[in-house]
């Protein structure tokens, strides 16, 4: 049986601009309603389709917290967790 995984991932407008903290477990599909604004919602509303950062979690729990805890970082600290992960933006 294959394991689950979750994703915790941050989506931005544009370069520093507007950011998004979510958690899923398929973030392939996830980003693609997100880019194709699937989901009324912030992400929808404001424009932000970039995949910028994102982490790989073995459970659920774990990523939850993470992603309140992410939720609650300042502005400063997402810029460089998203500069430190070398994980390059995608495009809308």
């Amino acid at each position: 049986m294959e394991e689950k995984l979750f994703y915790v991932y941050i989506l931005a407008k544009k370069r520093n601009g507007t950011f998004y903290t979510g958690v899923t477990s398929d973030l392939p599909k996830r980003i693609w309603e997100h880019k194709n604004e699937v989901v009324d919602g912030y992400t929808k509303k404001y424009g932000v389709k970039n995949l910028v950062y994102y982490e790989i979690h073995r459970s659920a729990e774990i990523a939850f917290q993470r992603e309140k805890r992410l939720k609650k970082w300042n502005r400063l600290w997402k810029m460089r967790i998203i500069d430190l992960s070398g994980c390059p933006p995608s495009r809308a």
